[in-house]
């Protein structure tokens, strides 16, 4: 008998093709997108990261696919969405469909802060649950997309009656530290040495042993918590150097070593190593340069569609920063051309092998390039079996250029033949910005003419604008037509925001990565 887990999943994976293929093929008919933006990971993790919840308003970048006027959106977020904000973004359509916008959005909220999974936030509230039935007028042209997709996410798609988009969630052991290593030795795509997994402080020293053993003279290691997002669940060891042949010494240095352990979300190395234990992680060779400057990492995003077809959507190089430099705050896209074909060769050969294993929807194949001083070495990093951070710029710039990706170079061009680019970041923040409300923001913007312009396909889209008022954060991506105009957009943005937002630079001045671009980084 099959399990009833599977029966659910090749069920979706019929109605989702099925669907999929009348959405494609451009035919009439409305068809209703439910969107709950909710990040399912471990409750502490999510804990780490302030404003967890206006994470959610990064999909309202979504709102610019009702530029479709078969396009119906149902977006559920734990906070209600300022009218001002949805006003920018329905502000950004074509101005043919935007009378018939408000027939074709719906917006719910739980009206609850907490840091916990939305989707758990809804399963326990029936009269929501209700109202987002009620919304959808024909469920049978209708899927459930989220963020990540776990058992609370299935849940919700049964309860609603409609498939979920996305991976089985029986699946997401691939989306883990250890289980994208597996992925990559079956797809033959080379990456550094690892142990994994691990679940214990002795995992760990005997771990490093191994590994500093077959690396002679490695100064760290990384050691990445299994189930973890963003970098957030990383921590930085250094090795220590003159280690003895004997077995017994050596695994005491290294053990004294992790009381230098350096986790990126600032805690300690002792609540690190408690949260190893419960959930499993992966301790692998640090990959450098012959300096000390970072190595680049890019990253290819890809699609399995249900009908089994892998598709690259994008190519990005990923900004890293935070205390260690392991967490995501931003990206440039596309890749440089050094290594872009290379890239979106292996993310294809991962994507095959995930295909295979049944997989269906948007993941993403990070890669660090260059170790060792080899311009030409590759190595996979990991596989985030869910949409991320490059996802929503990319999703702003073919919703507002029409065009299309060349999936042999990597450009995306629009309709007019016109090579796109933007830098991206859903971290610019600053003290100074704290108390900004959103109509305060929209005043600056007009002001200062900081709109996205629909003749020349050029300029700043804002997101995640409802963390500005308590965190001072905002997310912005600069579109434009060369790589050097994209950054420069940043830079002035960032410029009228501090010129309007005035404060005592000796108090606090924002981190810089090494383009001398003003990021902050996550606490």
């Amino acid at each position: 008998m099959m399990p009833a887990d599977q029966g659910h999943a090749d069920a979706d994976r019929d109605r989702l093709r099925d669907l999929w293929r009348r959405i494609q093929a451009g035919g009439p008919g409305e068809y209703t997108r439910v969107v709950v933006p909710s990040l399912s990971f471990d409750r502490e993790e999510l804990s780490k990261i302030q404003g967890i919840q206006f994470y959610e308003e990064r999909f309202l970048l979504s709102l610019l696919r009702l530029a479709d006027p078969r396009d119906r959106a149902i977006v559920v977020t734990s906070l209600p969405i300022s009218p001002d904000i949805v006003a920018y973004f329905t502000g950004l359509l074509p101005e043919r469909v935007r009378q018939d916008v408000g027939r074709r959005l719906t917006l719910l909220s739980t009206h609850d802060p907490t840091p916990r999974p939305l989707t758990e936030k809804v399963l326990g509230r029936p009269r929501l649950l209700e109202r987002i039935r009620r919304a959808i007028p024909d469920r049978g042209q209708a899927y459930l997309t989220c963020f990540n997709t776990t058992q609370l996410e299935r849940r919700l798609a049964e309860e609603l009656g409609i498939p979920l988009s996305g991976a089985d969630p029986r699946l997401g052991w691939i989306g883990t530290k250890t289980g994208s290593r597996r992925v990559f030795a079956e797809a033959g795509v080379p990456a550094g040495l690892a142990v994994a997994p691990v679940h214990s402080r002795t995992d760990l020293v005997k771990g490093l042993d191994e590994i500093a053993r077959a690396v002679p003279g490695m100064r760290r290691a990384v050691i990445k918590l299994d189930d973890s997002f963003a970098g957030a669940g990383n921590a930085i060891i250094d090795i220590p150097t003159g280690l003895p042949d004997d077995a017994l010494e050596r695994e005491l240095r290294l053990d004294r070593a992790l009381e230098g352990l350096r986790p990126t979300a600032g805690e300690s190395a002792t609540t690190y190593l408690v949260k190893l234990e419960h959930m499993g992680g992966i301790v692998e060779q640090f990959l450098e340069g012959l300096d000390d400057s970072p190595l680049p990492s890019p990253s290819v995003q890809l699609r399995v569609d249900p009908d089994g077809q892998v598709q690259i959507l994008s190519t990005h190089d990923q900004v890293l920063g935070g205390p260690i430099g392991q967490t995501y705050v931003g990206c440039r896209f596309p890749a440089d051309c050094a290594y872009r074909s290379h890239i979106q060769e292996l993310g294809l050969a991962v994507g095959s092998v995930l295909a295979g294993h049944g997989v269906i929807g948007r993941f993403a194949v990070d890669f660090l390039c260059g170790a060792g001083g080899q311009d030409d070495a590759v190595h996979g990093i990991e596989i985030n079996l869910r949409v991320g951070g490059t996802t929503f710029p990319f999703m702003a710039l073919e919703s507002l250029v029409p065009g299309e990706l060349d999936p042999v170079t990597g450009d995306y061009r629009s309709e007019a033949g016109v090579r796109k680019y933007y830098f991206a970041t859903d971290n610019l923040r600053s003290a100074a910005y704290q108390g900004l409300s959103p109509e305060d923001f929209f005043e600056i913007m007009d002001a200062h003419a900081l709109r996205f312009d629909h003749g020349s396909q050029t300029g700043p889209v804002f997101y995640m604008i409802g963390a500005l008022s308590q965190f001072g954060r905002l997310g912005v991506v600069c579109i434009a037509d060369a790589r050097e105009q994209a950054e420069e957009m940043y830079r002035h943005v960032v410029g009228v925001l501090d010129q309007e937002c005035p404060e005592d630079r000796d108090a606090w001045s924002p981190p810089t990565h090494p383009m001398g671009l003003p990021l902050a980084d996550l606490e």
